[in-house]
C-alpha cells in the first residue's frame, strides 16, 4: 500500500474513532497530522474539520479524514473548501466509489452510524483505491470549477 500524509480531525462525537484510526494509520506507516479535537468534551466541529480540509486544499497533506457523530456536518464543512471532494462513506463500496469515481481527497465517517471495525475497513479500502480517470475526469473538472 502507498503511504500517505493524512490530516485527521473530529468533534467530540467522533473522537474515539479518530484516535483509533490515527493509531491504525501510524502503525501502517502513514504520516498523520491530528487537527483535534483532543477529548470527548463538547465542541463545534467546524473548528476542527475546516483545518483538515484547508490542509488538503493547500496540498500540505494528500488526504483528509473527518469524523463526527453522523459525518454529515463534517462532510458539509469540508466541501465548503475549494478543491476538496469529501464523501460521507458508510460501506466499503461507497468508499471505493468515492475514490474511483469522484477522486475523493477527504473521507467523512460517522461514529454513531458504523462499527469501529467497519470504519477501519472503510479507511483502508479508501486509501488503497485509485481514481479511475476516464469519463470521470471531466466531471471532476466541472466540480472543481464551481465557486
Amino acid at each position: 500500500m502507498k503511504l500517505f500524509t493524512i490530516a485527521i480531525g473530529s468533534d467530540h462525537a467522533g473522537f474515539r474513532y479518530k484516535e483509533s484510526i490515527k493509531a491504525m494509520l501510524l502503525s501502517a506507516g502513514h504520516t498523520v497530522r491530528d487537527m483535534g479535537t483532543h477529548s470527548e468534551a463538547s465542541c463545534d466541529y467546524p473548528d476542527f474539520i475546516r483545518p483538515v480540509a484547508e490542509a488538503v486544499a493547500r496540498g500540505e497533506v494528500e488526504r483528509g479524514i473527518v469524523l463526527g457523530g453522523s459525518g454529515n456536518g463534517e462532510a458539509i464543512v469540508a466541501n465548503r473548501v475549494k478543491g476538496v471532494r469529501c464523501g460521507l462513506c458508510w460501506t466499503e463500496q461507497v468508499a471505493i466509489w468515492n475514490r474511483s469515481h469522484n477522486d475523493g481527497n477527504c473521507l467523512s465517517l460517522g461514529e454513531r452510524t458504523i462499527s469501529e471495525e467497519l470504519a477501519h475497513k472503510i479507511v483502508n479500502v479508501w486509501l488503497a483505491t485509485e481514481f479511475e480517470g476516464g469519463r470521470h475526469l471531466a466531471r471532476i473538472r466541472k466540480i472543481d470549477a464551481i465557486t
